[in-house]
């Protein structure tokens, strides 16, 4: 269980911050930018559930955002800490399986969407490219060696694409969805 009692503790002053196992790094390290933004994405997902969002999208992302403790948990412990891993194949199957609900209701897409319409899609969209820059550090930290819960990549992954037909649903199941037109911002300007 987490204890806190003091918010500040000063020991960062010097531009270091402690790992899960008490390493201590700079700040600027790229595994400190990978659960940095893997909180992020879960602020943005609090601001998105602050907006009318239709059942059960709301309880969902409040699972997400659950989930994205256990991502950063993951994250924050250099190596994979065997049965201390918190991430599973069971939750990314439980984002497939969302997906494949949510998305069997929505008309098949025949161009891209511009992030938008309705304020909760909107916000939904800006947790989905941040989920995918959460993908991008994680990756490189595999890239580089670093021995990293390969399921973390993978949640990312299927979160992004969670993100995004949640989007669709929030923007009345894709009817105010803005699609875009090749070319289309020259074809109105002329």
């Amino acid at each position: 269980m987490v204890h806190l009692s003091n918010i500040y503790t000063r020991s960062g002053d010097d531009g270091s911050t402690g790992l899960g196992d008490g390493t201590r790094v700079p700040k600027h390290e790229l595994r400190i930018a990978a659960y940095g933004t893997v909180d992020e994405a879960s602020s943005t997902i609090g601001i998105a559930r602050t907006h009318a969002l239709p059942d059960p999208l709301p309880d969902r992302l409040r699972d997400v955002q659950n989930d994205l403790f256990d991502v950063g948990a993951d994250l924050c412990v250099p190596g994979q800490a065997g049965d201390g891993l918190r991430i599973k194949e069971s939750y990314v199957a439980r984002l497939e399986s969302w997906i494949d609900a949510a998305n069997s209701g929505l008309e098949p897409l025949n161009s891209f969407i511009l992030p938008g319409g309705g304020s909760g899609a909107a916000w939904l969209h800006l947790a989905r490219t941040v989920s995918r820059r959460a993908e991008r550090c994680v990756e490189e930290l595999i890239a580089r060696g670093d021995d990293v819960n390969p399921l973390t990549l993978h949640y990312l992954n299927r979160l992004s694409d969670l993100l995004f037909v949640y989007a669709r649903v929030a923007n009345d199941n894709g009817k105010l969805d803005v699609l875009w037109k090749p070319g289309g911002s020259e074809e109105e300007s002329a």
